[in-house]
């Protein structure tokens, strides 16, 4: 077990003879085909390779035996005793055997860079242009809607589940094959060089930034800090690559200066190359507004987001679009396309209730925008709120932020963690009476809560951070 838990990628195309001249420059005559590659040993399966990373809070090298036990063909290592009885080859020395006898060990000096040196060596291999996708907020949603508009003419490889950080993002390169065109790739960061590193990996062409907000604050220390870190991306394009950014925040807006690439500027100021307007919510059936672009408008262009400060979210889609040569109707297409897997979904809940369902993460511009939608929806209003991580000197500021709109908008407000009461606190100061709010230690406590006061009609807003793991509360209330 280490790195991202659970995760194991099927690969296609790929053999150990492969890895070893990635690595060394060199290849060998090992052409065993790699079909699955797993980095927690607790998925390993026979014929995968096991790639034994150091994590926060263990070492991948002591599950390298399971590993094997599970089946596992060989396993890239750093700590030649972790492979315990099965031989070891020495990838950056020699001398290498003529073949190889499995399961073996494949020692490196460093394993992380080791998959870094693979994808990056797998990636030249392909023409394909990658799309890189980062901000605070909407990383996710963005690669959805921009990998289902370019579906509809392109073959596309996008980032899967939270496989955007310096283990996930190579994991997902190394997906690539021949017939892939555009890979739409995320990329997270919790630090400083760490989105260069993985431009250097993926070598984006075309660069989206979302926005700035005070997610990692905690770890980075201030917006300043955290713009420059996303600044990363705009800076590894390439002369004749394209920067996306987001005119409406100014941190973003600041970026254009820190790129050789043409900038396009995206949002609800006229004065960008792609901008909307009247825009209109219309609830549980998603957004319109009306789309400008070289003195084209489009009226009453709908998508199916939800809320509307999604309009940003489409616009990046429709921004991307363009510059990858789709016509309108492809767009508009894309767009419209029920396969893209947004965040931000309703599912019916308890009694005939509907839950709004964005457990994956938060911050404070994300709270702020899942209350902004519930307050446009019709029926009685619960926000179950969960502590946001990470928030650094702004997490009092932050939570009593959303508190305060939370006081406003909601007729119910259960608050769920330590940092979550000073939500609850904040909106009992903005007047929300005392006996329509709770403050919770766990989903447990929350749960039990809810199935007391929950009635039909019920609109219900279940966000936290992921550390919260907060989709136990909707599980429990779909099951009934």
């Amino acid at each position: 077990m280490a790195g991202e838990a659970g995760v194991r990628v099927a690969v296609q195309g790929m053999t150990l003879a492969d890895l070893a001249e990635a690595i060394a420059g060199r290849r060998p005559p090992w052409e065993i085909p790699i079909r699955h590659i797993a980095i927690d040993s607790r998925v390993c399966e026979a014929g995968d390779l096991f790639i034994a990373l150091p994590g926060e809070r263990t070492d991948g090298h002591r599950y390298v035996g399971e590993a094997f036990r599970r089946g596992a063909m060989a396993a890239l290592i750093h700590e030649a005793e972790a492979a315990g009885e099965v031989p070891v080859v020495d990838l950056e020395g020699g001398p290498w055997p003529s073949s190889l006898s499995l399961p073996v060990g494949l020692r490196v000096s460093n394993t992380l860079q080791a998959l870094h040196r693979w994808a990056a060596w797998w990636r030249a291999r392909f023409p394909v242009r990658v799309i890189g996708i980062t901000g605070s907020v909407g990383k996710t949603s963005t690669k959805e809607l921009v990998g289902a508009v370019l579906s509809r003419r392109y073959e596309v490889l996008k980032t899967e589940g939270n496989l955007n950080s310096e283990i996930g993002l190579p994991l997902m390169v190394l997906r690539l094959t021949p017939r892939h065109q555009r890979a739409v790739l995320e990329m997270g960061m919790y630090a400083r060089g760490e989105i260069a590193a993985l431009c250097a990996i993926a070598r984006p062409v075309i660069g989206v930034v979302t926005m700035v907000g005070p997610v990692h604050l905690e770890r980075l220390g201030s917006l300043e800090a955290i713009a420059e870190a996303k600044a990363e991306l705009v800076e590894a394009l390439p002369e004749d690559g394209v920067a996306v950014l987001n005119r409406d925040d100014r941190y973003v807006r600041a970026m254009a200066g820190r790129t050789r690439a043409r900038v396009f500027f995206y949002g609800l100021d006229p004065e960008a190359d792609l901008w909307a307007d009247e825009i209109v919510s219309e609830g549980l059936e998603g957004i319109r507004f009306d789309l400008h672009y070289r003195g084209e408008t489009f009226r009453r262009v709908r998508v199916s987001l939800l809320g509307r400060h999604s309009v940003h979210t489409a616009l990046r889609a429709i921004a991307v679009g363009i510059l990858e040569g789709l016509t309108w109707e492809e767009i508009f297409a894309g767009l419209r396309d029920p396969r893209a897997q947004l965040r931000l979904v309703a599912v019916p809940g308890l009694r005939g209730s509907i839950i709004l369902d964005d457990t994956y993460n938060a911050s404070p511009p994300s709270m702020l925008a899942a209350l902004n939608l519930l307050a446009e929806l019709e029926g009685r209003k619960i926000a179950v709120l969960g502590d946001m991580l990470e928030l650094g000197a702004y997490e009092v500021e932050g939570h009593r932020l959303v508190g305060g709109r939370a006081g406003a908008v909601a007729d119910l407000l259960i608050a769920v963690g330590p940092r979550a009461r000073i939500i609850a606190r904040e909106a009992l100061a903005v007047g929300m009476p005392a006996d329509r709010v709770w403050m919770c230690d766990s989903n447990a406590e929350a749960i039990e809560i809810l199935r007391q006061v929950i009635q039909p009609g019920d609109v219900i807003l279940v966000k936290g951070s992921r550390g919260l793991r907060m989709e136990e509360i909707v599980n429990a209330l779909c099951e009934g």
